[in-house]
């Protein structure tokens, strides 16, 4: 079983809100999570990122990966590493 860090979407048609979730792999995107870490507004100007660090880290210890979308939203935040 593999665990991502992804966004699950939220909000009415044409003014998306997501979630930023943890799931397995398997799940649909905005079916079953285990745990929502955060949220990802991309209405507003600038684009607003809230992350509670602390679940991040431990998910990513516990070996969970985040998305490529998500990847790019934490290192902007300053939350995730660039890599070497």
């Amino acid at each position: 079983m593999g665990v991502r860090i992804r966004l699950s979407r939220m909000g009415s048609k044409k003014r998306p809100f997501y979630r930023i979730v943890v799931a397995d792999s398997r799940a649909p995107r905005d079916g079953r999570f285990v745990e929502v870490i955060g949220t990802y507004n991309p209405r507003t100007e600038p684009v607003e990122v809230q992350v509670d660090p602390e679940r991040l880290q431990t998910w990513l210890k516990q070996g969970a990966e985040p998305t490529n979308t998500v990847r790019s939203l934490l290192k902007q935040k300053g939350l995730l590493a660039k890599p070497a």
